[in-house]
């Protein structure tokens, strides 16, 4: 070795950037030992942190380029510091939860702390160029959720480089030559998320390069409870590649070994880069100086020889040792960036609590002099000023203190009219907007590419237009739509070779190649992070859940990462993906079709279309494709064999979303509904005009969003009464539309009999064609229930049936 300059394999690291590491390794440890304190001392209400795993982030970040991407969890600290995406200040300001994108620019005090981003998205929620910047998408708190993603983002680069026609997206990728850092904790290994990511790596030969972090523990079980053979890089052995085979490569190094960390990671890099051979660095003997988290102590569960290993085995007290050793600084240079260290961390800290407690005492001053002026002109004087004694003496400042003590004092004042009184509602009122966006903005698009601004556009028909299956109309739509645009891909079980299993893409893996349209394994969960990861990186996919049931297999990736997504970023992220499925009146146990209430209410963040026929479908497709949002299209199944005629302009006409369509006129009731209940209640309302009884049927066409101009309240002022009919167990769907319109829109007050809903039984349908009609609503539910309403009114002219 030659003093002051360290020769490694694929590496050089002179005496400097040896100390810039030193130093940097220095600052994320105070850091986390400072982080812990302020949560202790109330500043902050919990904390985690990445201490223990400082050296290994450094020799990752090494590895890192420029249009690579990180798709972590909550323990990243060190390595987005070093990459030049987190300042110490916004540290503590996400500590904090500070709610402002200047300071947080991570997650706006949406998110708690370690938790980064890369805003890979302008003011207006454009894409803005990836090659040219360290990519962090956004973390997750879910252990293992940031796991199905990261495949996506490798498989990125695949396509990039594979298919020609992407070449010219240089924002996006360099022919394919971005690697995936995933990084997760040795007992999140244990979630099927990781299994399952891992293994389709294998099979896909991705550049994803995963780091695991061993600290032996999860939160109080070791790791013998955790792992096969306790070490995840052995149990993982079968996926070794081998001569003639695909499959993983493995790597394991010390957590404190600094030269064999750059090495381990430069190897794994490479192999990633220029072969797309996905890679498992398993980084053993990690300590963790604080424990998990501030949630408790680790000294609860941990030996005394275990502990007294983890300080004597510490990476940064190891990695001063080799410093030493080395001679690459004395003592005293050490000792100098360590107190350097602290006074920064200690500033940065100072800084940001500065910065957050002045915006909201600024805030709680404007309140104060209300209240004093309040005080001062009311017969409640010694209550509001009780209110202002109570604002002054919070401790911690919150932005919910100032708001709370306003919303108190109009209690008092709501027999006063005074113009303080008006200049507390006004403050409230203004006050509320702006915790809006702090609290409550971007859950969907707000940029010009939103779907809910893309024009709707009529299908159009020739005049000899032929008459053919529904899948046959959705097949012809599809293949419109991939010549159009080379970024649309689509995946999916059985969705290649056999065109899907009913037929939707039937012919077109040969016409546009397996790039393109790919058949993949039965693994739902992976599937989803395929698609969001290459929504990520600028593609337009379409993945499929092959029956509706089986989207639970995906719910916890959905609903933690892609639905939440733009929203924790604060407009930061997007991910506009498209889930194909299909469902409704479906027969089976497990074969539903309609689950529509558990979707609704975990997928906010996601538009919810539930197309009554493919034609509508495919109308949807078209709107998704041009808008920016993530979405999920639950196709009738018993649509593809049903008869549509073949519009005109493919590929091009629009439905709007949220925007109900009434497929009847009426007078006497109005009838909600969607999906395949639209034929059931068409035919029950040809029988009920039989009975002198005028339906209004409304399909809503989209569950998410719903009704956004409050349409369905107009038809309920000329009829006065409202069914809302849905194959959805109780409680379910019906009550969402229920709850939407007579709550959003106040159509009580227009009605004059109560609502109803129709709803199927409380459990799963029985199997045949019998099950599903005792099981779910049919014609007979309908006309008995819309004839009971108008019996009700008129007892007379239409009496009771039985």
């Amino acid at each position: 070795m030659i003093e002051n300059e360290l020769a490694t394999d694929l590496i050089a690291l002179t005496r400097q950037n040896i100390l810039d590491d030193y130093r940097l390794v220095c600052e994320s440890r105070q850091a986390s030992l400072l982080g812990r304190k302020d949560v202790m001392g109330g500043r902050a209400k919990f904390g985690i942190f990445g201490d223990g795993k400082e050296l290994a982030q450094i020799a990752m970040a090494k590895a890192f380029r420029k249009g690579d991407f990180r798709s972590g969890y909550y323990r990243d600290q060190t390595v987005v510091a070093a990459l030049g995406g987190l300042t110490w200040q916004q540290f503590f300001s996400q500590l904090y939860g500070h709610a402002d994108v200047e300071f947080e620019p991570h997650t706006a005090g949406r998110s708690m702390n370690n938790h980064y981003t890369t805003r890979y998205l302008d003011e207006n929620g454009l894409w803005k160029p990836q090659t040219t910047t360290y990519n962090h998408i956004n973390d997750l708190a879910p252990t293992a959720g940031q796991i199905p993603r990261s495949v996506g983002l490798a498989y990125a680069s695949k396509l990039y480089r594979g298919n020609e026609n992407l070449h010219g997206m240089t924002d996006f990728s360099h022919n394919g030559d971005e690697i995936t850092f995933a990084t997760i904790g040795d007992a999140s290994t244990s979630q099927g998320m990781f299994w399952e990511t891992m293994n389709a790596a294998g099979v896909l030969q991705v550049p994803l390069l995963m780091s695991v972090w061993d600290d032996g523990f999860g939160i109080s079980v070791p790791v013998e409870y955790q792992t096969t053979k306790a070490s995840i890089s052995k149990a993982l052995g079968g996926l070794q590649r081998e001569e003639g085979t695909n499959g993983i490569e493995i790597f394991t190094v010390k957590a404190w070994d600094y030269v064999g960390l750059i090495e381990t990671y430069q190897k794994a890099a490479e192999l990633c880069r220029t072969h797309h051979i996905p890679v498992l660095v398993h980084v053993e003997e990690v300590t963790q100086p604080q424990g998990h988290s501030t949630s408790g102590s680790h000294t609860r569960y941990k030996s005394a020889k275990r502990l007294q290993w983890e300080q004597e085995c510490d990476c940064n007290l190891k990695f001063k040792e080799w410093i030493l050793t080395n001679g690459y600084a004395s003592p005293e240079e050490l000792e100098e960036i360590d107190e350097h260290a602290k006074k920064l961390i200690r500033q940065e800290r100072n800084n940001a609590w500065k910065v957050y407690s002045e915006a909201i005492l600024h805030e709680q001053n404007e309140v104060l002099a209300l209240l004093q002026t309040a005080a001062h002109e009311s017969r409640f004087t010694s209550d509001l000023l009780k209110i202002s004694d109570e604002l002054k003496r919070e401790i911690v400042p919150l932005h919910r203190y100032n708001t709370s003590a306003i919303r108190k004092a109009l209690r008092f004042l709501r027999f006063e009219p005074s113009a303080t009184r008006n200049a507390l509602v006004e403050w409230l009122a203004k006050n509320a907007e702006v915790n809006h966006d702090r609290f409550s903005s971007h859950l969907y698009s707000e940029s010009p590419e939103s779907p809910l601004k893309v024009t709707p556009v009529a299908a159009q028909y020739l005049q000899d237009a032929p008459l053919l299956d529904g899948y046959q109309i959705i097949r012809a739509n599809f293949d419109a739509l991939f010549e159009q645009d080379p970024r649309i891909v689509a995946m999916g079980e059985d969705v290649g070779k056999i065109g899907d299993v009913n037929q939707g893409f039937a012919g077109l893996q040969e016409k546009y190649g397996e790039l393109r349209i790919t058949d993949t394994g039965i693994r739902e969960t992976s599937i989803i992070g395929q698609g969001i990861g290459l929504a990520i990186r600028g593609l337009k996919p379409i993945v499929e859940i092959q029956y509706f049931d089986y989207i639970f297999y995906t719910l916890a990736t959905l609903t933690d990462d892609l639905a939440s997504l733009h929203y924790r970023t604060k407009g930061g992220q997007k991910a506009p993906l498209i889930i194909r499925t299909r469902g409704h009146r479906l027969e089976g146990i497990w074969h539903s079709g309609s689950p529509m209430g558990s979707v609704i209410h975990s997928l906010r963040g996601l538009h919810v279309c539930v197309p009554r026929d493919l034609t509508q479908a495919a109308g949807m497709y078209n709107t998704l494709l041009r808008g920016d949002d993530p979405a999920l299209v639950v196709e009738p199944l018993n649509g593809y064999r049903l008869k549509e005629y073949l519009p005109s302009n493919l590929g091009k006409f629009c439905v709007p979303l949220g925007e109900p369509e009434v497929l009847r006129e009426g007078t006497d009731l109005t009838i909600v509904t969607y999906g395949s209940m639209c034929r059931i209640v068409q035919e029950a309302a040809e029988q009920l005009s039989q009975l002198d009884i005028s339906v209004e049927l409304i399909d809503i066409q989209t569950l998410l969003p719903f009704d956004i101009h409050h349409s369905i309240v107009d038809s309920i002022k000329k009829t006065n009464r409202v069914i809302f009919a849905d194959e959805d167990m109780p409680g379910g769907a019906s009550a969402y539309m229920m709850q939407q319109v007579l709550d959003g829109q106040n159509a009580y007050q227009w009605l004059d009999s109560a609502p109803r809903c129709v709803s199927a039984k409380p459990h799963r349908p029985a199997y045949s064609s019998d099950g599903d009609y005792y099981s779910k609503p049919n014609v007979e539910d309908i006309v008995e229930a819309a004839y009971s309403l108008i019996h009700e009114a008129n007892p007379q002219q239409f009496p009771a049936l039985y």
